[in-house]
């Protein structure tokens, strides 16, 4: 059978055993691409004869093939171990392998380097599956006689050896633990040889593996072989928030990738004046709030107005500190500063004439948009919708069926019922005083003086 990534067949079984040497399945794990591959030894020379060979995860060791055995990229062998063999995949091969002990410092001409026995058999293989399958149960069983003993410590991973008869258990742990009883339970339950090893948290999540905040595999175990110490002075520099839960990866320390960028900042910072210088004007000092280092600008506040920022670049600012050192002080600010477009800052032009600051307004999400004269009301709207007009039919019509489907003697309460209405407001109309007329009443005073 065949990876799903390469063309390469597999004789030996799944992916899993490594039986192919490509980068897309288990085996290729922080895998070296041989670019000598193609090429030959010059005449007279002989061909490097040590070897690199992978076992679970990225454990990678280095031994001789004192017997010439021709081997490959991807080729299952049995190696030499303190107790009986173990069983690998070839991961490299050549004139690399010598360069790869040379970054390792490892001394490839010294007698210690273990040996290589042969090519794996069909049986050697069958006992290295079983006794990989065995790992995750084992690993269980591990972790409950270790809270059972109450010891602060994680069993993170359990690797046999090739042959069956040694296990290795890998854990983590803030200090140091006292496993001994541990031990002794542990080899009476399984029955092999057992071997504690501790690792710290950076190890765990290169064994383990996972999917990082970016969206791809973790650098740790694909192809980042050595952990550099990293600071939060690292954060600083690329002025990243302190914020743990962002900063921190999946094995709960820093990311590594704060590191991987970190030299083009400093590179970068070594043109930028010290935040801690601050700068003289007749309106006072000002100091540093805050860097761009990509667009190469600073904000600077005054200490007796601390709400005002102003945004200035590298070059004025470098200007401004020469001028201090002469024992002179820039006139203000507002001379040298760029309009910022910033919420809550506020900036100053740089043409002599408008020195005002420019502030945005707060209250813009405060104004109301006037209703146009062209837009009618809600009422309006509905009534002139034709749908909303056959609704109104349909209600009207409805209330008429239901009316004439009442019985007859609440048709005639309704009907007496309007009469006493009518004779009650009779009633009321006669306690009130009548007003009077339209017409004018005659002036009887006029009349007298017109007869005289």
């Amino acid at each position: 059978m065949s990876c799903n990534n390469c063309t390469t067949k597999n004789k030996k079984g799944s992916c899993g055993t490594g039986g192919c040497g490509t980068s897309g399945c288990g085996s290729g794990k922080l895998a070296v691409f041989d670019w000598l591959s193609n090429t030959q030894v010059p005449g007279g020379q002989k061909q490097f004869d040590c070897v690199e060979v992978r076992f679970k995860n990225s454990r990678k060791e280095y031994f001789r093939n004192s017997e010439n055995i021709p081997l490959q990229i991807g080729d299952v062998v049995a190696t030499e171990t303190s107790s009986g063999h173990d069983i690998g995949v070839i991961t490299l091969t050549g004139e690399l392998v010598r360069l790869q002990m040379k970054k390792h410092r490892i001394d490839w001409e010294s007698d210690n380097i273990p040996k290589i026995y042969r090519k794996a058999n069909q049986k050697d293989i069958d006992i290295w599956q079983e006794a990989r399958n065995k790992e995750e149960a084992v690993q269980k069983q591990s972790r409950e006689l270790a809270i059972a003993l109450g010891l602060e410590m994680k069993i993170s991973d359990v690797e046999f050896q090739g042959d069956g008869s040694k296990a290795t258990f890998y854990y983590t742990a803030e200090g140091r633990v006292d496993f001994r009883q541990l031990i002794k339970d542990m080899a009476r339950v399984f029955s092999v040889r057992i071997e504690m090893r501790q690792i710290g948290f950076r190890q765990e999540a290169a064994r383990l593996g996972g999917i990082g905040s970016c969206g791809r595999e973790l650098c740790c175990s694909t192809w980042l072989t050595d952990f550099r110490t990293v600071t939060t002075a690292a954060a600083r520099y690329q002025q990243l928030s302190l914020n743990p839960q962002k900063l921190a990866g999946q094995c709960g320390k820093l990311k590594c990738c704060i590191n991987f960028e970190l030299d083009t900042y400093l590179d970068a910072l070594q043109d930028f004046p010290k935040t801690e210088v601050k700068l003289l004007t007749e309106k006072g000092k000002a100091s540093c709030q805050k860097i761009d280092i990509f667009k190469r600008f600073m904000w600077f506040t005054y200490d007796d107005d601390p709400i005002n920022w102003y945004k200035i670049s590298v070059d004025n600012v470098k200007e401004i500190i020469a001028l201090n050192e002469k024992e002179q002080k820039a006139v203000s600010l507002d001379n040298y500063a760029i309009v910022s477009d910033g919420v809550g800052m506020s900036a100053t032009l740089g043409n002599d004439n408008s020195k005002e600051m420019i502030e945005e307004d707060i209250t813009r999400f405060d104004k109301v948009n006037k209703r146009k004269k062209g837009k009618k009301s809600s009422k309006e709207q509905k009534n002139s919708n034709p749908k909303n007009q056959k609704q109104t039919k349909n209600s009207n019509q409805q209330k008429k069926e239901n009316q004439n489907n009442l019985p007859k003697s609440v048709k005639e309460q309704k009907q007496v019922n309007p009469q006493k209405e009518n004779s009650q407001n009779n009633l009321k109309n006669t306690n009130e005083p009548k007003k009077p007329n339209g017409k004018k009443r005659p002036n009887n005073r006029n009349n007298t003086n017109k007869e005289k």
